[in-house]
């Protein structure tokens, strides 16, 4: 398993930047436009930093408030395989709350209810049950 990213959900991008980048001395590593989901992805990192350990900074065009501290978003971790993962998950008791049904992404909680990503290391994995026809549960 490799440690990815932290997401943070912001509502002022330049005013993030100016924190992140400009005060804490983060550089802007790459962004995207999700027009779909109607969100932007900027992802920071320190000057130099290789390890691809990144702060994910998530700006939703369509504002709103974040209770339940959902400003802070997930964690996220590469895995060799996605269905082995949730699988083994799931025999030790833990809630697939977003199964993997895209071959690449899954989300579970933490027992302290944070949202963990995992991600399917390079390509996504060919679609297959019973993932493809599990429903999520709550919410992550």
């Amino acid at each position: 398993m490799k440690y990815l990213h932290t997401m943070v959900r912001v509502r002022d991008v330049d005013a993030s930047l100016d924190f992140y980048c400009n005060k804490l001395g983060l550089v802007e590593t790459r962004r995207k436009d999700v027009e779909a989901g109607r969100f932007t992805l900027i992802f920071l990192a320190p000057p130099g930093d290789t390890s691809g350990s990144e702060i994910e900074l998530t700006y939703n065009w369509d504002p709103g408030e974040y209770d339940e501290g959902r400003n802070f978003g997930h964690l996220a971790y590469e895995v060799e395989n996605i269905y082995e993962t949730c699988q083994k998950l799931m025999d030790g008791g833990v809630t697939i709350n977003r199964p993997p049904r895209d071959g690449r992404m899954a989300f579970v909680r933490s027992p302290d209810n944070i949202s963990i990503e995992l991600l399917q290391a390079d390509k996504a994995l060919p679609i297959q049950e019973p993932w493809a026809s599990m429903e999520n549960v709550g919410h992550w």
